[in-house]
C-alpha cells in the first residue's frame, strides 16, 4: 500500500508545487491503492440560517417515506430521496441569555452559556458557551486518528457575519469560552486553503504554476481525475481574476496599499449595502470553496454560517427591502411579512439545495458514487419560529449519506432534547459518547429509528 508520506514525496519528485501537491493528494488515481483498504470517508456540514422558520410551510404533514415537501422545502425536491426532516427536536437549555443567544450558542454545544456582560433584550446578560460544539468535538476525534487526519480538520465558513464577536455571531466552539470565528471573506478562505499568499503580487504566478502542475499531473491520472482537477483550476482562475481586479483598484486607492499585518489582504468592499447585495454571490463562492476543499480532503467537518442570530440581511434580490430579523417579529396576521418570510426561508433552502447539487455532481475521490453519498448536510436554525422565540421544534433537515442514516423520511420525535441528536451525530461518525453538553438532557441516549 502506498502511504501518505510516500505519495507526497512522490509528487514532490514529480516536480509539483506545494499547491499542486495539495490538489493532487485527494485525486482517486493517486489514492486508489490505499482507498481499497481504508474505511469510507464520512463528512458532516452544519449549515446555519437565522430567525426561525414558518412552520406551516416548512414541516411535512405526513410522516415516514410518504412525506411531501412543503413550499419552503420545495428546492430540495431533486434530493427528496436523500432528505431527512426531524420535527420534535427541542433546544431545552435554560439559563442566562436571550432566546437568540441561547438558540445559537447552545445549538451545537448542548450546554448553557456562561454568565457575562452581553445584554440581549430584557433577559439576563450572558457570555460564551460552557462547552465544545459537536463539530469541533468530531474534528478532534478525527484528527486523533492518523487514518482520518486532514490538513485542517474542520473549516468554518461564514457569509455576511458581522465584524464583531458576541454570542449572536458564534455557532462553533473549540471548548468552554472558546468561540470559533467563521471566515466570511472568500478571498481569505482561498488563502487559507491554497497557500497563505503573502501579498497580491504573488497571485500573478499562481495560475502559471498550477498550469505547470496540471501538465505534469495529466500524465499520471485518469480522465475522471482530469475533470476534477479542471474544476479546481477553473475555480482558481476565477478567484485570481477577481483578486487581480481588486489589485488594480488598490493601486489607485491608498486605503488598499497595506494593512497592519504588513501586506495587502484581499477583501470585499466594506460598504454594508454592497455586501448585502453581494450575498448570493458570496454564498455560492464560499460553497464552491467548501466543496473543493472537501474534494481535496482538507477537512471532513465544516460549519457554514449564513449571517448570524438576529441577522438583518435585506434580500433585495427577492424584492424585499425590510431586514430579515425585523420581519421575523411580525405577527402571523401580517400577510405581507408572512409571505416575505416564506420567500426568505425558501431562498435559504435554495442555497442548501445548491450545496447538495455541487456535492452530488462531484465524484467521490477514490471511490464510487458522489461526494453527497458520503456527506451529510445538516440545515438548522437557532429558533423554531421567529416571532415567539421558541426553541421547540428547531429545524433540523439533513441531506446526503454521510451518516449512514435512512433517508427519504420525515420524523417526529415529539419533543426530545436536541442533546440526543448531537449524541446521534457522534455515534454515526464512529465516535459514540455517553452524553453531549448538559448530561441532564442525555439520559435516554441516542435517537432511535434513524438507521
Amino acid at each position: 500500500m502506498i502511504h501518505y508520506n510516500s505519495r507526497r514525496d512522490f509528487l514532490k519528485q514529480a516536480g509539483l508545487s506545494a499547491l499542486g501537491i495539495n490538489l493532487a493528494m485527494g485525486l482517486p488515481s493517486l489514492t486508489r491503492a490505499s482507498a481499497t483498504t481504508a474505511t469510507r470517508k464520512q463528512r458532516l456540514i452544519f449549515v446555519f440560517s437565522p430567525n426561525g422558520v414558518i412552520p406551516d410551510h416548512f414541516w411535512p404533514e405526513t410522516l415516514g417515506s410518504e412525506f411531501e415537501l412543503k413550499r419552503i422545502l420545495q428546492p430540495l425536491q431533486p434530493f427528496r430521496d436523500q432528505t431527512i426532516t426531524m420535527h420534535g427536536v427541542c433546544n431545552q437549555i435554560k439559563g442566562d441569555g436571550d432566546g437568540h443567544m441561547r438558540g445559537i450558542g447552545c445549538l451545537l454545544t448542548g450546554i448553557e452559556l456562561f454568565p457575562g456582560d452581553i445584554q440581549g433584550g430584557s433577559d439576563t446578560p450572558a457570555g460564551w458557551s460552557m462547552g465544545i460544539s459537536v463539530d469541533q468535538h468530531l474534528k478532534n476525534q478525527l484528527q486523533a486518528n492518523p487514518e482520518t487526519q486532514t490538513r485542517f480538520g474542520s473549516l468554518e465558513f461564514g457569509v455576511m457575519v458581522p465584524d464583531r464577536a458576541d454570542t449572536w455571531t458564534r455557532l462553533s466552539y473549540g471548548g468552554p469560552n472558546q468561540p470559533m470565528a467563521p471566515i466570511d471573506d472568500p478571498y481569505q478562505m482561498f488563502d487559507k486553503l491554497y497557500g497563505q499568499q503573502k501579498n497580491r503580487q504573488i497571485l500573478s504566478s499562481v495560475l502559471d504554476g498550477l498550469q505547470d502542475d496540471y501538465r505534469r499531473l495529466s500524465q499520471m491520472i485518469s480522465s475522471e481525475d482530469r475533470q476534477l482537477l479542471e474544476e479546481h483550476l477553473e475555480m482558481t482562475r476565477q478567484l485570481e481574476k477577481d483578486l487581480q481586479r481588486e489589485l488594480a483598484v488598490g493601486k489607485s486607492d491608498t486605503s488598499h496599499s497595506a494593512n497592519e499585518a504588513g501586506h495587502a489582504v484581499p477583501t470585499l468592499p466594506a460598504n454594508i449595502e454592497e455586501q448585502n447585495d453581494n450575498m448570493p454571490q458570496l454564498t455560492r463562492m464560499q460553497m464552491d470553496l467548501l466543496v473543493n476543499g472537501f474534494a481535496a480532503d482538507f477537512a471532513r467537518v465544516a460549519t457554514f454560517q449564513i449571517t448570524n442570530s438576529v441577522g438583518q440581511p435585506r434580500m433585495k434580490w427577492l424584492g424585499i427591502e425590510e431586514g430579515h430579523h425585523t420581519l421575523s417579529h411580525e405577527p402571523d396576521d401580517n400577510a405581507e411579512a408572512y409571505e416575505q418570510l416564506i420567500q426568505i426561508n425558501t431562498w435559504y433552502c435554495e442555497q442548501v439545495a445548491h450545496l447538495a447539487k455541487r456535492l452530488s455532481e462531484t465524484p467521490e475521490p477514490g471511490a464510487d458514487g458522489s461526494m453527497l453519498d458520503n456527506t451529510t448536510i445538516v440545515w438548522t436554525n437557532e429558533l423554531g419560529k421567529g416571532n415567539n422565540h421558541t426553541r421547540n421544534n428547531i429545524p433540523f433537515v439533513m441531506l446526503g449519506g454521510g451518516l449512514g442514516w435512512r433517508t427519504g423520511i420525515a420524523h417526529d420525535f415529539k419533543g426530545v432534547p436536541h442533546n440526543r441528536l448531537l449524541m446521534s451525530y457522534c455515534e454515526a461518525m464512529g465516535h459514540p459518547v455517553d452524553s453531549f453538553g448538559n448530561p441532564d438532557f442525555c439520559h435516554d441516549g441516542v435517537l432511535s429509528g434513524l438507521v
